[in-house]
This record gives structure tokens, sequence and C-alpha cells, in this order.
């Protein structure tokens, strides 16, 4: 079991470690991700904060929220 986990863990690394194309790929998800959430922490701000003062009334309205019937 331990050696089959060096050899898997081996693969990965030297993959890793030898990839030109998938290094920038991945630089440019990660710069994407980061983007994305901080959009969104502009422009989506925490609604259920902003609009109820307690943590009941927060409770309640998601609540309600989830378990409203589908039109």
């Amino acid at each position: 079991m331990g050696r089959r986990l060096g050899r898997i863990t081996a693969l990965y690394r030297d993959g890793f470690r030898e990839m030109r194309l998938g290094r920038r790929l991945w630089k440019v998800i990660l710069i994407k991700l980061v983007v994305i959430y901080l959009l969104g922490r502009c422009f989506f701000p925490d609604y259920l904060r902003v609009n109820f003062a307690s943590d009941k009334a927060r409770a309640d309205s998601v609540l309600a929220a989830l378990t409203r019937p589908a039109r």
C-alpha cells in the first residue's frame, strides 16, 4: 500500500513539475476565480446581514425561502 501511494505521489509530482502549458492555464484559472470572487463581493453584498438584525430573523427568512412551494 505504501509503495503504491509513493508511486502515485511521484507520478503527480513529476507530472506537475514537467508541465509548461498547464502551469499557465492553472494561473489563468486561479486569476479568474479571484476576479469572480471579488466582483461577487462588490456587486452582491450580504443581504441577510444587512436586512435582518438577529440570527433568528435570518434563520426564519431562509427557512421560509427554502420551504416556499413551487409555482
